[in-house]
């Protein structure tokens, strides 16, 4: 999975997987898929929800106009782990963190 950070022009930080950067029939356009956002669920911790709840399913592909992207940048470890864990048809463990 190629896991990133996408801030749209709405203020929306939208994690997914970036499946291709491409021009389409004159459009710039980035293929995402999985696409979630996070939420605030209360006490200061953070849920995820789909960025469009409405989509026929799962490993649903779509087509975002690069004209509403802002930024694409690396998520942080702990946040692409989780992603992976959430979407990843191999389940695999959490890395080992070395304690001093």
């Amino acid at each position: 999975m190629n896991v990133k950070l996408i801030r749209m022009w709405s203020g929306e930080d939208v994690i997914a997987d970036l499946i291709d950067d491409k021009t389409d029939m004159g459009e710039d356009v980035i293929i995402i898929q999985n696409p979630i956002v996070a939420v605030p669920t209360g006490q200061g911790q953070m849920g995820f929800a789909p960025w469009s709840p409405l989509l026929k399913g799962k490993g649903e592909e779509i087509g975002v106009k690069k004209s509403y992207v802002v930024y694409i940048a690396e998520t942080q470890e702990q946040i692409e782990e989780q992603y992976n864990q959430m979407f990843s048809t191999i389940a695999t463990p959490p890395s080992k963190k070395l304690i001093l």
